[in-house]
């Protein structure tokens, strides 16, 4: 595959080698981003959306996301496994591409809450995460090779529940896309 054209700084390289660290550093930052959301979702602005049909109950959110944040960030460590093993040169390339697109897609998972949540952006945060969505499939693809599979079956949850999210986010927009709507809570 195509790698992409621009180099990680080294310590963006450096933390995922120690997989307390991997797995630490999207759990961490995943806690810091979703923090605010409980009180929008107690709020006004939440309560008078439509909700879409397959909407889970709040409590889903806080035990699935830390499960796909520790296995993305354990995924992250099994690249640069791969990235430092001595590999073909083109698995080698994919290894770190697929780093960096775990980097790309880390963003945007971490701007999605504050988009949709904060901004109450619903049509902006349905194209962060249809990116993000390509950007995590394309990302699972650059590692199956180099991880041998492993981090395939790490990321494969994520795909899938990024999928179901993609729908809810499509969902709100669409069922709430012409009504005026609290700005504040």
């Amino acid at each position: 595959m195509q790698s992409l054209q621009f180099a990680l700084p080294t310590v963006l390289v450096d933390i995922p080698r120690n997989p307390v660290y991997a797995i630490g550093m999207p759990l961490v930052l995943g806690s810091l981003s979703g923090y605010p959301t409980s009180s929008v979702v107690k709020g006004l602005w939440y309560k008078a959306l439509k909700k879409p049909a397959l909407n889970p109950p709040r409590a889903t959110f806080g035990i699935v996301w830390p499960v796909l944040y520790a296995s993305m960030g354990y995924a992250s460590h099994l690249a640069v496994k791969a990235y430092d093993a001595n590999l073909s040169p083109t698995s080698r390339v994919d290894a770190y591409s697929g780093l960096k697109l775990y980097y790309i897609q880390l963003g945007m998972n971490l701007a999605w809450t504050p988009i949709f949540f904060g901004l109450k952006k619903k049509g902006l945060a349905l194209v962060d995460i249809v990116s993000l969505v390509g950007t995590v499939f394309w990302m699972t693809a650059m590692l199956h090779g180099p991880t041998g599979g492993r981090s395939t079956y790490l990321l494969a949850p994520y795909c899938l529940w990024l999928s179901f999210a993609t729908y809810l986010n499509t969902s709100f927009w669409w069922n709430n896309r012409t009504k005026t709507e609290l700005k504040k809570d």
